[in-house]
């Protein structure tokens, strides 16, 4: 999924929807990626912004705001503290969306920099916050995200930011290490919607004037295309009962990476985990039955366009036996990281859970 809050991002998914449209059945690459990925693209999530920038500059800022004032960009329920903005309607419907979807992978376009920032945006002493650093469970994913996008950018990789007092090595940062914000888009995905998002700031202008838009396009055109075939990275597979039916709300992660809000299956008991090549033990629980512990070992399958494939099938569970499903936190206490995660735990669990998808491609 992919979508965007200021001009030239706008403009840059106009581009990348007509080039996938056009490239599909003509080049083999674009072909093949979208037979295998579902891509979903939002080109504006601020209209009234976008409308009432009439004297654009550089630096005007007007655009941020909605037409009730309100930023968009801090709207979102925060993972570390009580965010007061008031809900907008925008925001709203974003929060919709990723909760009837499955979204894994996303990226949002943003201005007034040139780098590639990765979760979290905020922070607390368990997070490495004391450190200027705030780091998720997958960090190594995130940094591995960012250096794709910023690699394959024109001048991103270069680091060298908009003037000489902001510089961001190979194009990429932490979020808080840049400036720790609350209510941000790419943290609400990564916790409750189950999707690793970043943030893409894609030009130092904010309004540049329209004759540069197209070199915009070309700037990122590769790096898009790299960043959605990461999609195909880690493990996906489906959790089913003794007659084959999906098991909705099972929890299946990684040994060792644990969420505040664990990761569980869709409706059709689909699974989807974005891992670096190499070998790792997930673990599918069904609340109130035996875990089930599996060793994979890891490709790069991007290039093929399929993460490997790992089902689990619960021969004690019949269709007639469902968990009871509850939410998550509003605001999950990331003190929770430091102890052992239940998903991890190869035991007889009771586990509350619920149901919040998000997708970008899937």
């Amino acid at each position: 999924m992919a979508y965007c809050v200021h001009t030239v991002g706008r403009e840059i998914l106009l581009h990348l929807i007509d080039f996938l449209v056009t490239s599909y059945g003509r080049d083999p690459v674009i072909t093949r990626l979208l037979n295998n990925t579902r891509v979903h693209i939002m080109p504006t999530m601020n209209p009234d912004g976008f409308e009432a920038t009439k004297v654009p500059d550089c630096y005007y800022t007007r655009g941020r705001y909605n037409k009730n004032g309100e930023d968009l960009n801090r709207n979102f329920p925060d993972a570390f503290e009580n965010n007061s903005a008031s809900i907008q309607p925008e925001t709203q419907a974003v929060m919709d969306w990723i909760k009837n979807e499955t979204f894994v992978l996303s990226a949002n376009l943003h201005g007034g920099a040139l780098v590639a920032s990765y979760t979290f945006d905020n922070g607390n002493p368990v997070t490495g916050s004391l450190n200027g650093y705030s780091q998720s469970p997958d960090d190594d994913v995130f940094i591995h995200l960012a250096k794709t996008y910023s690699s394959n950018h024109a001048s991103m990789y270069k680091g060298s930011g908009c003037d000489n007092r902001q510089t961001f090595p190979g194009g990429i940062t932490n979020g808080y290490s840049w400036y720790q914000l609350e209510g941000g888009m790419q943290d609400y995905n990564y916790v409750w919607g189950q999707c690793f998002e970043i943030t893409l700031e894609l030009s130092c202008c904010k309004y540049p004037p329209a004759d540069q838009l197209e070199k915009f396009w070309r700037d990122n055109k590769a790096a898009l295309i790299e960043y959605i075939k990461q999609i195909h990275l880690g493990v996906k597979g489906q959790v089913t009962d003794k007659n084959g039916n999906p098991i909705p709300n099972a929890i299946v992660e990684a040994k060792g990476r644990p969420h505040v809000c664990p990761y569980r299956t869709n409706e059709q008991g689909e699974y989807f985990l974005l891992l670096l090549p190499g070998t790792y033990v997930i673990n599918a629980t069904v609340p109130g039955f035996k875990s089930m512990l599996k060793t994979v070992v890891i490709p790069d399958n991007t290039g093929n366009f399929s993460a490997l494939k790992q089902d689990f099938s619960f021969p004690e569970v019949s269709d007639k036996i469902r968990s009871r499903v509850a939410s998550c936190p509003k605001i999950p206490l990331y003190q929770e990281l430091t102890r052992a995660s239940a998903a991890v735990k190869p035991t007889v669990h009771i586990l509350v859970l619920m149901t919040v998808m998000l997708v970008i491609f899937k």
